[in-house]
């Protein structure tokens, strides 16, 4: 069997356990326990929406909120379940992602609607099994208007006894109707130790750690890395952006695009849109307009640029660089030249 047929989500990391095989969920206690009580007290909506940002577990809590609904509302025991639901073979779980091109390499680059209709279809059938229909939709972003359109249709008059898991990295830009059927749980960044423990022992756990922000995924991405220079460099930068002199940011630019299909690149990108989020949040909380108005600018810049980089092959370093000293002016304009973020 190659490589490519190994590979069973579009989202996969290479060696790196799938969230419907992971045994237990790490963190998010709170959110867990709310679901299950609704579900122990018979209040248990049709959908649920868990949404957060991308690589903290949400995936991970689906599939073990899935498992456990199984277990009080069927007839099976749970370490069948588990295993059913580890090999995709559950019949009363359906699992809607990108699904794999019918010819060729990768997947698609959206949920399509066929996919959305098979499913409105197989909810018309009996169950496999006794207890409730699951279905996580992993992730709802990755709808395009049409399979959208036609999963509100089934949210809006859900069959009796299924839940629908919706996963969301960005909720803001959702259909409001979809969001309006849904329950939602919002779900956070993980605590470090959270993340060690989901990593396991490891050189450079520590470091990797620290590049992950809360996101186990990311630690993953970084221990795959290693101590990359670039990485290292740009991490050490954003602790205080408005200190930073511009030939600092001109090497890290060097550094990350001279491989802009690598992993490094594409790691980076996400830690400088990371850096913005935060200070977005930081800004929203403080009150003060100037500067949340400033970050957004920021926001919509940087997006942009790395959105054209990538459609129209523009020069990756040129990017970074226009990135890195958009944050610098924002930083010396609205924060302490001593702050670390």
């Amino acid at each position: 069997m190659s490589d490519d047929d190994d590979v069973r989500e579009p989202d996969q990391l290479a060696g790196i356990e799938l969230p419907e095989s992971r045994s237990a969920v790490v963190g998010h206690a709170e959110a867990r326990a709310g679901v299950l009580a609704a579900l122990d007290a018979a209040r248990l909506p049709g959908g649920i929406l868990l949404h957060g940002p991308r690589g903290i577990g949400k995936a991970t809590l689906a599939f073990d909120i899935a498992r456990t609904v199984f277990a009080r509302t069927g007839d099976e025991s749970p370490a069948h379940i588990a295993a059913q639901v580890a090999a995709g073979a559950y019949p009363n779980l359906r699992v809607l992602r990108k699904a794999a091109r019918d010819t060729g390499r990768g997947f698609y680059t959206a949920i399509r609607v066929e996919e959305v209709r098979g499913l409105i279809e197989e909810s018309r059938m009996t169950r496999g099994r006794a207890g409730f229909r699951v279905v996580i939709v992993d992730s709802i972003d990755d709808c395009n208007p049409s399979s959208a359109n036609a999963l509100l249709k089934i949210l809006e008059e859900p069959p009796p006894e299924t839940l629908f898991l919706l996963i969301s990295h960005r909720p803001g830009g959702l259909l409001p109707t979809i969001k309006s059927r849904c329950q939602p749980v919002a779900l956070r960044p993980l605590s470090d130790a959270d993340v060690r423990a989901v990593l396991g022992e490891a050189p450079g756990v520590g470091h990797a750690v620290e590049l992950a922000a809360g996101r186990p995924r990311r630690g993953f991405e970084a221990l795959a890395l290693g101590d990359d220079k670039g990485l290292v460099a740009l991490q050490g930068w954003l602790r205080a952006p408005a200190n930073g002199a511009a030939s600092v940011h001109l090497g890290i630019a060097d550094i990350l695009a001279a491989d802009k299909e690598g992993a490094a690149f594409a790691f980076g990108r996400e830690m400088l849109l990371d850096w913005i989020a935060t200070e977005a949040r930081a800004a929203a909380m403080s009150g003060a307009k100037a500067r949340l108005a400033s970050v957004s600018g920021l926001w919509d810049k940087a997006t942009a640029l790395f959105a054209d980089a990538e459609e129209y092959n523009l020069d990756a370093r040129q990017t970074l660089i226009s990135i890195l000293d958009a944050i610098r002016r924002h930083a010396q304009s609205h924060l302490s030249l001593t702050e670390a973020r």
